[in-house]
């Protein structure tokens, strides 16, 4: 059947509250410090990297669940207004939406997140007519939806018995462990994490984000790894790739990675070789940190082309 959509993206929505840069070690003691700059805005690996991937012209659609209150209904109109399908966004009536504090030092922050949603997000929110009906399943923050967790290696095969290809960007594991990744692996076609997550991943045989990557490879699927300023790396089992960074005044770089993500996606789904992927990724993601916030100054498609040399299609 044909494709209606690019891409799904599954995962996790909510309000980030994003407050620094803070100039000295954080204070308790009912003291109140000052900082330069306030946001409120678009959170969510999986939302971030959905607006990204409709601001690049992709057909996308968002499955997943908020609560039923103001921060819930705030999530669903701002992603309906970036151009993304928000039909299959739950509005769950007894959870409240995900809430997260971002404090920005340097070029580092402390995240701080109240779960709600994120608990009881689960493969029954996602609709298996979505997933026939598109090109491209992305799922994020792995280890912060434990029952999505659970249901992703059958929707990701459901979805590849459709003909989709399949991405994961797990994001950080609260807990230290980083295990029970085997079963999704081999329902992944690009696994996509930043540098310190991939050498977790990874195990301890990995020193460097390019072993890392070669070790991960290794389990099936290409692996894609962002460094940061460094720019990022991709390694398919046989080749390694590289990008430089590209130079950006940073105004914020949360959710840089997840437009990251929407670039690499898109030009893969675009029929570019992943090296040609990694640098229009790169630049995705550099001209997210322009201004504060994950989605603020995400790029266009002639923006991040304009960075790269490059042609999609």
């Amino acid at each position: 059947m044909p494709h209606r959509y690019d891409l799904l993206v599954v995962g996790d929505a909510n309000p980030d509250v994003i407050l620094g840069p803070l100039t000295e070690p954080l204070a308790f003691g009912q003291r109140e410090q000052l900082v330069a700059s306030g946001s409120f805005t678009v959170g969510g690996s999986a939302a971030i990297m959905a607006c990204g991937a409709a601001r690049l012209g992709l057909r996308t659609a968002f499955a997943g669940r908020v609560g039923d209150d103001d921060a819930g209904r705030y999530l669903r109109d701002a992603l309906a207004a970036r151009g993304v399908d928000t039909r299959a966004l739950h509005m769950d009536p007894a959870l409240p939406t995900p809430l997260t504090v971002v404090l920005t030092r340097g070029d580092d922050r402390a995240v701080l997140t109240s779960p709600g949603t994120l608990t009881a997000v689960s493969g029954a929110d996602v609709p298996e007519e979505l997933l026939a009906a598109a090109r491209h399943v992305h799922t994020s923050s792995y280890f912060l939806q434990p029952r999505l967790a659970a249901d992703l290696p059958g929707l990701l095969h459901t979805a590849r018995s459709y003909g989709a290809t399949t991405s994961l960007d797990t994001q950080d594991d609260p807990s230290g462990r980083w295990h029970g990744l085997g079963p999704v692996l081999a329902e992944t076609d690009i696994l996509l994490p930043n540098a310190q997550e991939a050498r977790r991943l990874a195990g301890p045989d990995a020193r460097t984000p390019h072993e890392a990557a070669e070790l991960l490879a290794a389990q099936g699927p290409l692996t894609v790894v962002k460094n940061g300023a460094d720019g990022a790396l991709c390694h398919d089992g046989r080749t390694l790739h590289s990008a430089p960074g590209l130079p950006v005044e940073v105004a914020d770089a949360v959710g840089a990675g997840d437009s990251f993500d929407a670039g690499f996606v898109a030009a893969t789904l675009d029929g570019q070789p992943p090296y040609e992927a990694l640098r229009f990724a790169v630049a995705c993601g550099g001209l997210s940190t322009r201004a504060h916030g994950g989605t603020a100054a995400q790029a266009t498609r002639d923006e991040a082309l304009a960075h790269t040399g490059a042609h999609l299609a």
